[in-house]
């Protein structure tokens, strides 16, 4: 089902930080294994870890001496799950969301090129509600753009997100739960429709899916699922990507909220707006730059704009080393690198931000241009003010 993998195309999102090793850095202070036990990584079994790894993969798998490594560290690990004495509930889980994310790696794969982007909102939004209207139409405005949708396979927001790309257009990733039996008509029976029994799992593929994140007003399950988007690239686990806040033609009567005089936001997210502003930003909790993070938008046209601009000069980014690499579609003028050295020397560990090519440890978008310096590794919020900059330079 898999492509070799030398012939796969290059997906374009790109990992912020992988890790050097799964493994810890060092056990010294973990639990003592059983020492009338074998140890996982005593230098027989290791041997034949990698014989059989070899067996497995033989020599045109296309993996490379680093990919391998990986496999055989993931395999030493579930070996020790037995002498650590795990019960049979935490090997159950640990099993099943391994299955899951082999699985749903398996189905995204498939489709390595399109972009695509990850729609959040409620499943109890009527198909008459503006929101689900606005949903329609922001998905349809994104697949007319080469962009495919991922969305929760439910009803509301979700079959919303489904409708406007239809079904060859979409990713339904769906959950579990005892009161919903199954997923929506436009994504049901499809290839791209996967179940989850975690929703850690779950949100796994939602965001390292995505290149964009676009919200519409929801319940607990969206608050939890905009609030980890926010987390996880306010800490720089995870690329910085466009995270969109939407919805429907505001009900007529409803106040304007927000506080802010330049964009007027009404109903369902201006009430969020003024409870960041308010009650986090104010007391402290975050801080001013990562208002940066949110796009407001006011209206899925506008929704969709944001999005595509987003990429018009940025591609990707990642680390070597210290270095923020970020990876651009046009070579910028030396007047523009200093302007960004002006403006941003504040995420600047040492040097200066320069325009450069490739790393010798990159291995992959390697004709594109580089703009890359030793980051703070803080003040993510800047940095995606720093993208937006960039953007500025099409």
């Amino acid at each position: 089902m898999t492509p070799d993998k030398r012939d796969k195309p290059e997906q374009h999102r790109v990992e912020l930080n992988p890790p050097g090793s799964t493994q810890p850095v060092s056990e010294r202070d973990a639990p003592p294994e059983q020492p009338e036990v074998r140890r996982a990584d005593d230098g027989e079994v290791q041997d034949r870890i990698i014989d059989l790894i070899d067996t497995v993969a033989g020599t045109d798998s296309g993996a490379s001496d680093y990919d391998l490594k990986l496999v055989r560290e993931l395999i030493t690990a579930g070996l020790k799950l037995i002498p650590d004495g795990r019960d049979t509930g935490e090997l159950k889980l640990m099993t099943a969301a391994m299955k899951e994310l082999r699985y749903a790696y398996r189905v995204f794969a498939q489709y390595p090129e399109p972009h695509k982007v990850t729609i959040f909102g409620s499943a109890r939004t009527p198909e008459d509600h503006p929101d689900y209207r606005a949903a329609v139409e922001f998905s349809r405005l994104m697949a007319e753009s080469g962009w495919m949708s991922i969305t929760g396979a439910g009803d509301g927001i979700m079959k919303a997100g489904h409708e406007g790309p239809g079904r060859e257009g979409s990713f339904g990733v769906a959950i579990r739960l005892p009161f919903e039996t199954s997923a929506n008509d436009v994504i049901k029976g499809d290839e791209k429709l996967i179940n989850f029994r975690y929703f850690f799992t779950r949100k796994l593929m939602f965001l390292s899916q995505a290149e964009a994140v676009v919200c519409f007003p929801g319940g607990f399950g969206t608050m939890d699922e905009c609030f980890e988007a926010l987390t996880l690239i306010q800490t720089g686990k995870a690329s910085i990507v466009p995270v969109v806040f939407v919805e429907g033609e505001p009900t007529p009567g409803v106040t304007t909220s927000g506080g802010d005089p330049d964009i007027a936001i009404a109903g369902y997210w201006g009430g969020w707006r003024t409870f960041i502003r308010e009650q986090l930003l104010t007391r402290g909790w975050i801080s001013p730059e990562d208002e940066n993070f949110i796009y407001w938008a006011k209206d899925p046209s506008d929704a969709a704009a944001h999005v595509l601009n987003f990429y018009s000069v940025y591609h990707s980014s990642r680390y070597v080393r210290d270095d923020l690499v970020i990876r651009v579609k046009k070579e910028l003028t030396g007047e523009q690198i200093e302007r960004l050295n002006d403006e941003f020397a504040v995420l600047v560990k040492s040097g200066r931000i320069e325009q450069r090519g490739a790393y010798p440890q990159e291995r992959d978008h390697l004709t594109m241009n580089r703009i890359a310096f030793t980051h703070t590794r803080h003040k993510f919020g800047l940095v995606r003010a720093l993208i937006d900059r960039i953007n500025s330079f099409a």
